[in-house]
């Protein structure tokens, strides 16, 4: 049998992910159209049924199920063999892991301030969703981390707490509230919730679009609030928990390099709380900062 690209890896486990054709093209930023043939050659090639499809779900066979942990497996492994690759012929090299649009503004400060150090090794950015495990396999130095997810063996470094904020067309009802509660926002006829896999994987250009045009409205981590433009309004969400940012590294593995670059993460959040005429900045430094598991 022809063995599967990495893409069509890819595209099955968006879809598999997401159960819902339309979401997993928007998350993949292609059209449905060529998402559904290439799944369904897919199938034909394996000569398996992967997906069960009907006018009104997707739903995973059983043969699917076991593919798609699979295939999540193989593109981890991927990325861990393109990063001990890249590693290999540079040793003076930091390699941070993050998810594609996490923390994407505290991450792209972050290295600049790092590369103006004077010691400063030369850093590699290798987007995955897989940060925890190219960390554990030491084909990255170092995660940057949104939310709360088990770090047995793994050191870490809170640097940051993102707002919640909703998403507003410029005409909606709220959009000129200093903030609105979770309640206002969930019971709102426009209101949809994210997949469930994270802010970072979505199409968030498609998004915005969406919300200023008048068809969606979301809540996310105000750090989206830099692209969203003049027809959209990020209020605050004055009763949704924020979201902390973390860096994080394998335990007992000393690394000047990679404390100077924690180092310049924390302090670069504690700089960036400006209060701002409408709402609080994006990010804001933690009240602690510690080297402990994030819980």
């Amino acid at each position: 049998m022809e063995r599967p690209e990495t893409r069509e890896l890819e595209y099955f486990v968006a879809v598999a992910e997401e159960l819902h054709f339309g979401r997993a093209a928007e998350r993949l930023g292609i059209t449905q159209p060529p998402l559904s043939r290439a799944i369904g050659r897919l199938e034909r090639r394996m000569g398996v049924q992967l997906l069960t499809r009907t006018s009104r779900r997707v739903v995973l066979t059983a043969a699917g199920a076991e593919f798609l942990a699979e295939s999540r497996k193989a593109l981890t492994a991927v990325d861990i063999a393109v990063s001990r690759a890249q590693r290999s012929v540079n040793s003076h090299r930091l390699v941070v892991a993050a998810r594609q649009g996490t923390g994407s503004g505290l991450l792209a400060k972050v290295v600049r301030a790092y590369r103006r150090r004077p010691d400063a090794a030369e850093v590699a950015i290798v987007f995955t969703r897989n940060q925890v495990d190219l960390v554990r396999n030491g084909a990255a130095d170092i995660a940057l981390m949104c939310g709360h997810v088990p770090l047995d063996g793994l050191e870490s470094s809170e640097v940051a707490e993102v707002q919640t904020v909703a998403l507003l067309p410029l005409d909606h009802a709220f959009a000129a509230k200093p903030a609105v509660s979770v309640a206002d926002v969930v019971q709102d006829e426009l209101f949809r919730p994210l997949w469930p896999q994270s802010a970072a994987e979505i199409v968030l250009d498609q998004i915005i679009d969406k919300v200023a045009m008048g068809e969606l409205v979301v809540t996310l981590g105000a750090s989206a609030t830099d692209r969203i433009g003049s027809a959209v309004v990020a209020v605050p969400v004055v009763d949704a928990p924020p979201t902390r940012v973390a860096l994080t590294w394998r335990q007992g593995v000393p690394a000047a390099t990679r404390d100077a670059f924690v180092r310049t993460a924390e302090s670069v959040a504690a700089g960036m709380w400006t209060p701002q005429p409408k709402a609080p900045s994006w990010v804001a430094p933690p009240s602690t900062t510690s080297s402990k598991p994030v819980m």
